[in-house]
């Protein structure tokens, strides 16, 4: 199965409320480069198909921080198939149509100067990081609070937000937390640089 049959499958089979149709058809179209955009210019999954991976190794992160018993019992953390798909999958809308490829010089492994391409950023929606991926997923259908939050705050404190903040949604949204330590679980240990 390829990784866009597993993003579909995982999709189709989790998240069916209303509108989930309409944003997957979105994913699919011409106007989104979801299934082969890269997740970064330069370091995790920065390759095409980086994001579509990106999303589907979060998802498994996510479902196996959940799964533990004590984030079960002891914080509580008891979600439904479709939260979680839908915090894990859809957490990096934002990154959609957002990286091109361009050239510069780089010697090649003989010492000669040649074009080699690379990802550079293309914002052409300045919405920030998570509210970008929230405000995109609105668009089609709703968000629970707490998945909201999961996905706006997903970046934790190694984003620009203030820390007072993000210690609060953490505190009060325990699946930012989760969402969060599954994205950096995925970007540093399961990616990293390739």
């Amino acid at each position: 199965m390829s990784l866009k049959e597993e993003f579909l499958s995982i999709y189709r089979e989790n998240i069916k409320r209303e509108g989930s149709d309409k944003l997957l058809e979105y994913l699919l179209s011409p106007s989104s480069d979801f299934f082969t955009a890269p997740a970064s210019t330069r370091f995790h999954g920065s390759y095409e198909g980086g994001l579509l991976e990106h999303s589907l190794n979060v998802y498994g992160c996510l479902k196996d921080y959940l799964a533990r018993e004590q984030a079960q019992k002891k914080y509580g953390m008891n979600y439904t198939c479709e939260t979680v798909a839908v915090a894990a999958l859809l957490h990096d809308l934002c990154k959609i149509n957002f990286y091109k490829v361009d050239y510069r010089n780089a010697k090649n492994s003989l010492g000669v100067w040649e074009k080699v391409p690379y990802y550079t950023v293309d914002d052409r929606l300045p919405y920030g990081h998570g509210e970008k991926s929230v405000y995109i997923i609105t668009g089609f259908m709703k968000l629970s609070r707490e998945e909201a939050f999961a996905i706006r705050y997903h970046m934790g404190f190694s984003g620009i937000e203030d820390k007072n903040t993000i210690g609060s949604v953490f505190e009060k949204y325990p699946l930012a937390f989760a969402l969060c330590t599954a994205d950096m679980e995925s970007s540093y240990f399961i990616e990293g640089r390739k």
